[in-house]
């Protein structure tokens, strides 16, 4: 018997959620044969098997949270399969890893909770409705839950507001988030830059990400990462920009990396399959990890101004908001200009104030001057 622990995911990630089981109890497995997907802050993908065997015992349900170097299955030792050495070695195979973990749970002498007294129709209504029969008051004969039970519990469920635990990519977030707030020592600077006489067929995003490298090369201490326990600060000679991307699944931040010499072109066309790397799903783990600075373009939903919030270790971030014209006065005169509001978040502790103001003051000049 041999058990198999979770793996080191890399990346600095320290645990994944479970999305699907590829096996079960008693299956016989390959070397290598996918046995579980999991879902981690960077990406989803399968598990190989170690080994060839047989399933013995799986530690998690789907929807578990399971840390790097934890249980993850037990495995038997392939051998000849006769009725009699199988079960004596795995016991009474049962269909599901959910049921056998229940099963042990019902059995095991520290839980006295009674049997529960529920028809097999019932219980396989509930299945259907993914309602736990001990949570339903049972109402028949004997403490005997009836279909009626079931019905009027899962009615009860459907009134209620709906709760979720946070799991896959918004629980990411939400430990980010967290993570930010305890550590970061955070400002925001606000101002506008007038973008009248940008062509109107000029890919913005890019343009901005072109601003962004002149400014990082004005005030390079905001591409930079900054570990607070140490109060060491490393910063970079490559750009990588952060895209922060809002999905229903929750946020996450795909990298453009290495932008410090392309030209707008170049830009342009990274812009161009990143969409569609986006539009297919097709990002690459790797494309998730290693930003330098961030870029978020809330503005495309709604919002002129924002504290965009800062993702450890980087040290800032620039919030685009709601692009519009404008009444503005221009060499005396009234104008109606087209303005992009700015938002840039820095890190104190790392950025002084002086360091951030030349930072946006170079990417509003270049914005608004794009041919320097």
């Amino acid at each position: 018997m041999k058990t198999f622990y979770l793996p080191d995911l890399g990346e600095g990630l320290n645990d994944a959620e479970i999305l699907k089981w590829h096996v079960k109890i008693g299956d016989k497995v390959k070397l290598n044969q996918p046995l579980v997907c999991i879902e981690t802050q960077a990406a989803v993908m399968d598990v190989p098997s170690p080994q060839a065997g047989i399933i013995k015992f799986l530690y998690r349900l789907p929807g578990d949270v399971i840390d790097a170097g934890a249980p993850l299955v037990e495995f038997v030792h392939e051998i000849k399969r006769t009725q009699t050495s199988l079960e004596s070695i795995i016991g009474n195979l049962q269909p599901s890893p959910q049921g056998l973990i229940h099963e042990i749970i019902l059995s095991t002498p520290q839980n006295h909770a009674p049997a529960i007294k529920a028809l097999p129709a019932v219980r396989a209504m509930a299945s259907h409705l993914s309602i736990d029969l001990s949570a339903v008051v049972p109402t028949g004969p004997k403490g005997e839950v009836t279909l009626e039970d079931v019905k009027n519990f899962s009615q009860q469920l459907d009134d209620e507001d709906q709760v979720d635990v946070l799991r896959g990519v918004r629980r990411a977030m939400a430990v980010t988030m967290m993570q930010s707030h305890d550590e970061v020592v955070q400002a925001t600077l606000f101002d506008d830059a007038d973008i009248t006489h940008v062509p109107s067929n000029t890919n913005l995003t890019a343009l901005i990400l072109s601003a962004m490298v002149a400014a990082v090369k004005a005030a390079p201490n905001l591409n930079a990462w900054f570990e607070g326990k140490c109060l060491e600060r490393r910063i970079f000679k490559e750009i990588n920009v952060g895209l922060m991307v809002d999905t229903s699944e929750g946020l996450f931040i795909p990298v453009l990396k290495n932008l410090e010499n392309k030209t707008q072109a170049e830009l342009e066309n990274m812009m161009r399959l990143f969409q569609s790397s986006l539009a297919s799903q097709k990002i690459a783990p790797s494309d998730l990890h290693g930003a330098t600075i961030a870029l978020s373009n809330f503005g495309k939903v709604a919002g002129r101004y924002a504290t965009p919030i800062i993702v450890p270790p980087m040290v800032s971030i620039l919030g685009i908001g709601k692009m519009g014209e404008e009444v503005k006065v221009v060499d005396g005169q009234i104008a109606i200009r087209k303005i992009v509001p700015l938002s840039l978040s820095f890190d104190h502790r790392a950025v002084t104030d002086g360091e951030a103001t030349r930072f946006l003051a170079s990417l509003i000049n270049h914005l608004e001057n794009p041919n320097i």
